[in-house]
Order: C-alpha cells, then structure tokens, then sequence
C-alpha cells in the first residue's frame, strides 16, 4: 500500500465569506459526508507561507525569536513569510524572507518539507526551503520593520539544542518543528543533497516558473 495523502473532494453545496480580512479570510461551507448527511465547515483562507531553515557550516540553524499574540508566547521560528503575491514563485518568496528578516543570502536551495499548517481549520499549505551556503547579504540591512518584527530576535542554534527543546515541548511552532525533526532525519539518511530542488512543483500552490 502506498502512503501518500491524495487529492479529493466532497460535494460543496453552498459557500458563503463571513469574513475578510487584509490577508485572510474565513469561508464557510455546507457540505455533503459520505452517508448523506449535510454538514457546515468553517476554515481559514490562506494564501500559503514560505519557511526558511538556514543552516550555516558549522550546522547550526538560523532562528527567529517573535511574540504571537493568538497563543500569548513569544516563539522560537525560523524566517517565514506569506505568498502574497497570487502565483508567486516560492523560492523567490523565501529569499526575499531570509533577505529582510535576517539580512542573508544563499547559494544552496532545496526543498526540505511541504506541510499543511492545521488542515482540519484552514487551508494554509507551507512549504520548508533548506538553505545552504549562506553569508551575509550586501548592502544596507532592511529596517523597514512594523507590528511584531519590530520587537524580533535573531539567533544562531544547534540543531541538537533545537531538536531536544522541540522533544521537551519547548518549542512549538510548527514550521521549526517540522523543520528541524525533517533535516534531522534528512541527515540520518539520504544526506541533504538528495533532498528535492527549490523549483520542484507544488501542487498545493501552483506558481509560475
């Protein structure tokens, strides 16, 4: 038996958007179950994001430190943003993130992971880059920062000290997570060169070339 999730979809009666926001919204649905019954399916909209994990040659990862005010906890991420733009490349998008959040290029892109965020209340579909060879960037750092990027730290870690802060439930953003635990497995068996390129498709988020 093959284990992959696989693309299907139930009948949608109605739709209707009681809510739209700058960057999301909220949809909510009557749809039909297997058995008939007719039931209502509220969820969140989202354009998709993009997640960096940087690692650096002494294979140390590049993090983030930002407050998130739905879960009242400042989080231990990695640099991420949305697809904001319908269509956009998502490696185009996640070099722009790594530019402005940490001021740093790469030469090495791979995919690392593609996750949805919470499936069961949103479509947010994410995907992970890995990034290798990384230095600095040129020019002047971005500092057009608002909201909670004004108040953001940045940091270098050990992915052994991230790996052990994500088993003792320290650390819970899903990206990280699902980052770190995805390159830790990637080490443990095919290496990182076999990971898939960056301009693999998505099918989640079809993007232009």
């Amino acid at each position: 038996m093959s284990i992959k999730d696989t693309p299907d979809t139930w009948e949608t009666l109605s739709t209707r958007r009681p809510f739209q926001g700058a960057k999301t919204a909220v949809d909510s649905d009557m749809v039909r179950m297997p058995d008939g019954s007719v039931v209502r399916r509220d969820y969140q909209v989202h354009p998709g994001s993009v997640c960096v994990l940087a690692l650096d040659g002494e294979g140390r990862v590049l993090v983030i430190r930002q407050y998130r005010h739905p879960v009242r906890r400042r989080l231990w991420e990695l640099p991420a943003g949305l697809l904001d733009v319908p269509g956009e490349n998502p490696l185009h998008a996640a070099q722009r993130e790594l530019y402005e959040e940490a001021h740093v290029k790469a030469g090495d892109w791979r995919v690392l992971a593609d996750f949805f965020a919470s499936p069961g209340g949103s479509d947010e579909a994410i995907r992970i880059f890995l990034a290798r060879d990384v230095a600095e960037a040129e020019g002047e750092r971005y500092t057009e920062v608002s909201s909670e990027e004004a108040d953001m730290e940045v940091a270098w870690a050990d992915r052994a000290d991230l790996v052990r802060g994500v088993l003792a439930g320290e650390l819970g953003n899903p990206a990280l997570v699902t980052g770190v635990l995805a390159l830790t497995a990637a080490l443990a068996g095919d290496g990182l060169d076999a990971l898939r390129p960056a301009t693999t498709p998505w099918p989640a988020r079809p993007y232009e070339a």
